[in-house]
This record gives structure tokens, C-alpha cells and sequence, in this order.
């Protein structure tokens, strides 16, 4: 089984915490270990460390290679620029060879939660196996929707396509992204929406030819670089080629224009770690309070206090906020408006202050 890890993403969406040098799937958000180096932890318990690949920007290098000193270099595939998921998908190719690439691989992010791990690994495997009986499916995994969160996509399960001892995988009937609060609320009252858990199964070849038909700019340059791999130019011939492929969203550009598409639903306690509401949700007590770092509250429930300094926050009769402290930064919002963080950090890229992020 070859995995590989996506590392390159930038998770504004946990600014202050998450910044451009070290983003979310590095942080310590819960105990000792990253958000990075957990998935990989799990994906060791799937497959030989030489079967796992990390896939990340040019300038986590150092950072990938601190968290996972067992994994060998030849294993990270260094993004020279950030163009989502197909063209990251495409430069993976290039590492495999012509026999790998009509066998499945697996697609895991680097930034989420699982709790429930021994329901994951059986899934996972489960669903290796189907997909290496049915190889022009592509899988994916939907948990149940605990909340409505805007900031997920949610696939609708159509028909059963095979029952087994553990699992129920579906045709996927629909996919619909980050829906406004009234739909999201009227999924988490249905049973056929689940979360899209950005989890994937597939068979390499299959994708080039969805690439080839969907996103054709990027299978050309794809030609490219697989015909220069083994060359001693191929670094020279990614900095230069990579950054031409658009920056395709594999769910739009050939997920939702493909009919072929099965679901596995779990129940994994599944977290895309996606924003301070989510992390709230995740790490929240009875009292629906969580707090990290040095925070005093009086008369002040559901609150979310984040700190990685010793200054004291204190609070008197608030309820559903976000506090997040860090150095330089003291970030404020209510609980339900937590997604506009990135507005924030627009507005700072608009004003030329890199330095806060």
C-alpha cells in the first residue's frame, strides 16, 4: 500500500497559531504530537515507511524532516509552488512506477483529527480492497455531520453499492461545498449527508486519465515531469513546470464531473481541525470550556481560550468567544464567527505586514 501525506497547506483559518513558517498540521494542538506527526504515526500502522510519501511546499523541508527523521528524503516531494490538490496528486505520480501506478493508493491530510483509530485502520483497508477489485471507482469516506460547519464539504449518499461485515459503501449522489448555515443545518437533520473527510482511494492511472479530460493544462505538464524523473535536471524541470499547472480543486475539477465515485460512511470522531470553532468542539469539556494557558474567567461559559505565553487573560461574564494569544498577536471573535479569520488575515497580506503572518 503506498500512502501519501498532504503537507503543504497553509491553515489560515488557525491564524495567529498557524503561520506561513510552521501552519496548523506542525502545531501541538493536542499533547505532545503534531497534527502531522500523528497522521503519519497512523499511516505507519498501514504501510512500510517506504511506502509513505509527504507531499509539502519547498519551504516545510526542514520542518517535515525535524517531526519524521525516519523518513527518508527520496519520500518528500517538495512543492515548488502552492497549486491544491491535482497538480500535488500529478508530481506524486511521477515517484511511482509504471506497475504502481494501477495499484491504489491512499490520500491522507496531514491536519486532522481521528479518535476512534482502530475503526479508521479497518476502514481503510476495507476500502483498499474494494478499490483494488473495482479500479475505476474513486473512495471516499463520509463521517456523520455532528454540527452544522459551514466551513466543510458534504457528500450525499445515493445508492448501496456493497454491504460487508463492517462497513456500507455508496454511490455518491451529490457533493455540495461549504453550504451556507440553513443548509448545513438541514443536512445535520438528514441521514444521507455525511462530511466529506477530504480522505481518498484511488488508482493513479485512473486519475491520469481524468487529469487528461479535465484539467488538461496539467496532465501536458505532468508529461513533462514524468519524463524527466530520473534525469539530473528533474528539480530544475519542477521549479520551472510546476508552477504553470493551475490551481485545480481536485473535488471540482474532476471529482464532481465524474460519475464513478463510491462512499464509505464511518464514524471515526473525524475533525478537520479546519477552525477555533472546530478545535473548541473537539477539546471542550462538560462546561464547554477549553483552556490552554494562563486565562481567568469569571461568570464566562462556552468560551475557547488559546494562549502559548505566560500573560494572563482575564474574563469577566462573556460566553461564546474565541481568545487566542499569542507573541504578537491577541485574536478576538465570537464563537460562530470564526470562520472570518480569514478576512483578517486578507487584510493583512493587503497591508504588507508579513510579519504577523
Amino acid at each position: 500500500m503506498k500512502i501519501l501525506i498532504l503537507a503543504g497547506g497553509k491553515g489560515t483559518r488557525l491564524w495567529p497559531v498557524s503561520r506561513n513558517f510552521k501552519p496548523k498540521q506542525f502545531q501541538k494542538f493536542f499533547g505532545s504530537e503534531t497534527l502531522f506527526q500523528a497522521t503519519f504515526k497512523r499511516a505507519t500502522k498501514l504501510a512500510e515507511i517506504r511506502d509513505i510519501f509527504v507531499s509539502t511546499n519547498q519551504i516545510f523541508l526542514k520542518e517535515i524532516k525535524f517531526q519524521t527523521p525516519q523518513l527518508q528524503r527520496k519520500n518528500i516531494i517538495l512543492e515548488p509552488a502552492f497549486r491544491e490538490r491535482v497538480a500535488a496528486f500529478l508530481l506524486f505520480f511521477c515517484y511511482l512506477s509504471s506497475k504502481e501506478l494501477e495499484e491504489p493508493v491512499v490520500i491522507f491530510p496531514s491536519d486532522h483529527l481521528i479518535r476512534k483509530e482502530k475503526e479508521f485502520l479497518l476502514a481503510i483497508r476495507e476500502g483498499y480492497q474494494f478499490v483494488k477489485e473495482n479500479k475505476n471507482y474513486i473512495l471516499l469516506f463520509g463521517e456523520r455531520p455532528k454540527s452544522p460547519d459551514t466551513g466543510l464539504g458534504y457528500i450525499k449518499k445515493g445508492k448501496l453499492i456493497k454491504k460487508s461485515k463492517n462497513f456500507s459503501i455508496f454511490e455518491v449522489e451529490v457533493f455540495k461545498e461549504k453550504p451556507d448555515l440553513r443548509k448545513a443545518k438541514k443536512f445535520l437533520k438528514s441521514k444521507n449527508f455525511l462530511w466529506n473527510t477530504g480522505i481518498f482511494i484511488f488508482v493513479p492511472k485512473l486519475i491520469e486519465k481524468l487529469a487528461e479530460k479535465y484539467v488538461f493544462d496539467n496532465w501536458r505538464i505532468y508529461q513533462i515531469l514524468r519524463e524527466n524523473f530520473q534525469k539530473k535536471n528533474f528539480k530544475k524541470v519542477v521549479e520551472k513546470e510546476y508552477q504553470k499547472m493551475d490551481p485545480a480543486s481536485f473535488d471540482y475539477s474532476i471529482l464532481e464531473n465524474y460519475s464513478r465515485n463510491a462512499l464509505v460512511t464511518v464514524n471515526w470522531g473525524w475533525s478537520d481541525i479546519g477552525s477555533w470553532s472546530s478545535l473548541k468542539e473537539c477539546l471542550a469539556g462538560r462546561d464547554k470550556n477549553y483552556i490552554k494557558g494562563n486565562f481567568l474567567g469569571i461568570n464566562s461559559k462556552d468560551i475557547l481560550a488559546f494562549g502559548d505565553t505566560s500573560q494572563l487573560v482575564a474574563a469577566c461574564g462573556v460566553k461564546n468567544l474565541i481568545v487566542v494569544v499569542t507573541e504578537d498577536v491577541v485574536f478576538i471573535c465570537p464563537k460562530d464567527n470564526s470562520q472570518d479569520v480569514k478576512k483578517i488575515v486578507e487584510k493583512i497580506e493587503k497591508d504588507g505586514k508579513k510579519e504577523l503572518l
